[in-house]
């Protein structure tokens, strides 16, 4: 009796509460320092609140006694029993407990006077890091770093070298923060910890070394890519955090307008033709591309992939996975996927003129290809490609449109506020309300949680395939775009910025490049 109809059912019965969810509201977090949470964990038991000298507790298996008699020992207090399910209760131990764990800080204060010469053997297999708390003092540093990292939704730890100490930082939501400062002793210790556990050499000091780690924490399994280089002071080492339990995000969940994914899912349909994604490194392209591809995902369809890196599996898609070293690049591993009879092909990135040669063959012969390119807006696409040596009609009549996009940081729902500019940018004109995160525990007080995008859709019409054939500057191309409906990138971060999405400092920051002649 699991499902939370029957739990229910049952809790009326015997005329105890039932919680369907446990929220942090309905926790006392500091009875969890008394309670171990192996025990919470294996019994599947969570004590919520102290009232009027009885402990109420929430239980998934209300039928193991024992466990009820144990943590009325512990506490000394008698027991209250509530019901909830055991998934509730193991989403809620895991939660809680990782809400209530210990900084990297911390482990950093309790290293003072330790012995740091030695290093634990390697992790057969991947164990939550909230239950590693007994380990030598550099492994625990190391858990610790990965786990306020995760807790804080970092996506890279950057572990940096300098001549008197090593500085650890977080990229929270695009932006680097500076978390901690371990003693410079501790550092050939912590690189040579991350080099066992991604599985690297580690009396390598001399070349750049990639990896990867798989780990578990708080019940969440995420996949770590390592990248190690040398430098002056020692190795330096940025860990790429990659969380499965989120899944794959939607169009729909990108922050692309009703008419942008409409638009996406026009262009989605066709059998044939080119789709470019394009915008800077870590602007979320591949997200982008991803979506796409869980869209079309079918069992009617044969889609097949090549990246650099493969950064989630996708079930029902054939990926392939760049490696140098043998000789398997974009344009190798393209030619080889036109031999497997695909409908839907993704190159992880267009970087040199004989991938884009055979991409756009791909897409004239009845294929549909994604792929991303690096530019700062979508008209310099169809420029970049043409620079590439691509002949200006093979690229008209390939490329059916290209989706530029930048990330900005979302203002946190829980400590937002309106605010007056005290500022004027030039060229724009300023929504009459305006929003800011003040800072709350929620976001750890940076005002900001998640990130969305902003988006410029150009679809290639005929008009802008024969500007494309004679060689039209983007300006011109832009230019013609925006007259026929294209939103810039700025236009709508400023549809965001109205709707209290995102602040305008925001906007300005991720779309400065492309309006350099504007003054800030």
């Amino acid at each position: 009796m699991t499902s939370a109809a029957d739990m229910e059912a049952l809790a009326a019965r015997l005329g105890l509460p039932f919680y369907e969810k446990i929220d942090d509201s309905a926790v006392d977090t500091a009875l969890l320092e008394r309670f171990p949470l192996a025990f919470a964990r294996a019994n599947l038991i969570l004590p919520l609140k102290e009232r009027d000298g009885r402990l109420l507790v929430a239980a998934g298996d209300p039928a193991n006694l024992p466990a009820l008699d144990e943590v009325r020992g512990l506490f000394g207090l008698p027991v209250d029993l509530a019901l909830t399910t055991p998934q509730a209760a193991l989403e809620a131990v895991n939660h809680l407990y990782s809400r209530v764990g210990g900084s990297a800080q911390e482990v950093v204060e309790e290293l003072e006077g330790e012995d740091l010469s030695k290093i634990a053997t390697e992790l057969n297999e991947p164990r939550d890091l909230l239950d590693l708390t007994d380990e030598a003092p550099v492994i625990r540093l190391l858990n610790s770093i990965l786990f306020q990292a995760v807790k804080e939704r970092a996506s890279d730890i950057h572990i940096e070298p300098y001549e008197r100490e090593v500085e650890v930082r977080f990229r929270i939501d695009g932006i680097l923060y500076k978390m901690l400062t371990p003693p410079k002793v501790v550092q050939e210790a912590i690189i040579s910890r991350v080099k066992i556990m991604a599985g690297l050499n580690i009396a390598e000091k001399r070349l750049p070394q990639d990896g990867r780690i798989r780990v578990i924490v708080a019940g969440r399994d995420v996949d770590i890519r390592v990248s190690i280089i040398p430098t002056f002071f020692g190795e330096r080492v940025v860990l790429r955090l990659l969380d499965k339990k989120k899944g794959l995000i939607t169009l729909e969940d990108m922050g692309l307008s009703t008419t942008g994914v409409r638009a996406m899912e026009r262009l989605l349909g066709r059998s044939n033709g080119i789709i470019l994604v394009t915008g800077p490194t870590g602007s979320g392209k591949s997200t982008t591309l991803y979506a796409a591809l869980n869209r079309l995902n079918s069992p009617e369809k044969n889609i097949i992939t090549i990246e650099d890196p493969i950064e989630y599996q996708l079930k029902g898609i054939g990926q392939i996975q760049v490696n140098p070293k043998i000789e398997l690049t974009f344009a190798s591993g393209l030619r080889s996927i036109l031999r497997q009879d695909p409908d839907i092909i993704m190159v992880g990135e267009i970087r040199d003129a004989e991938t884009a040669e055979i991409a756009i063959q791909a897409s004239l012969t009845g294929h549909l290809v994604l792929s991303t390119l690096h530019t700062n807006d979508s008209p310099t696409a169809v420029t970049r490609l043409i620079d590439m040596g691509i002949e200006p009609f093979l690229v008209a009549s390939s490329l059916s449109a290209v989706l530029a996009q930048r990330l900005v940081r979302v203002i946190c729902p829980h400590c937002r506020e309106e605010y007056a500019a005290d500022r004027e940018y030039p060229g724009i004109t300023l929504p009459p309300v305006i929003y800011r995160g003040r800072g709350c525990d929620a976001c750890f007080g940076l005002g900001t949680l998640g990130r969305t995008g902003i988006y410029e859709l150009l679809l290639i019409d005929p008009e802008v395939c024969s500007m494309i054939i004679r060689r039209a500057p983007a300006g011109e191309i832009k230019e013609y775009a925006v007259g026929r409906g294209m939103k810039a990138l700025r236009e709508d971060g400023l549809a965001k910025v109205a709707a209290g999405i995102t602040t305008i400092e925001e906007v300005m920051r991720v779309t400065q490049e492309d309006y350099a002649d504007l003054p800030l």
